[in-house]
């Protein structure tokens, strides 16, 4: 027995949108471009030795403590307006490109923001306990 089979409807190139491009070149970078790593690095250590400090017993009135604690919330306050200004002005490099990535690198930029008054209200309360 045949059998009648039908040909395959001829396939159709779907229309290709251009893809947005993945990156947005940065016209004035931050002062701190190439230190923001490094920088970082030093606050992950001095947070490294305040909580073992704090895990071995030492009080937030030791200088073990006090020491590190003002030189990483001093470093880590540069970094995150170093990186707040970074995000800021890419959101508005975005916004002609992509408008729903510039509008999200505005709510990051306000979570940065937040923890940078976060981290600031943190440090003063354990300074000043």
């Amino acid at each position: 027995m045949g059998l009648d089979r039908q040909p395959w409807p001829e396939r159709q190139e779907p229309a290709v949108r251009p893809a947005p491009p993945q990156r947005v070149p940065e016209t004035r970078p931050t002062v701190l471009g190439d230190w923001f790593i490094y920088l970082s690095i030093v606050v992950l250590v001095c947070g490294v030795i305040v909580i073992t400090a704090l895990e071995l017993g030492a009080r937030l009135s030791d200088p073990l403590v006090r020491l590190p604690l003002l030189v990483g919330a001093a470093v880590l306050g540069v970094v995150t307006v170093d990186a707040l200004v970074r995000v800021w002005r890419s959101a508005w490099a975005w916004l002609a490109v992509d408008r729903g990535r510039g509008l999200f690198r505005f709510v990051w930029s306000a979570v940065l923001a937040l923890v940078l008054v976060g981290a600031a209200g943190a440090a003063f309360v354990a300074l000043t306990a």
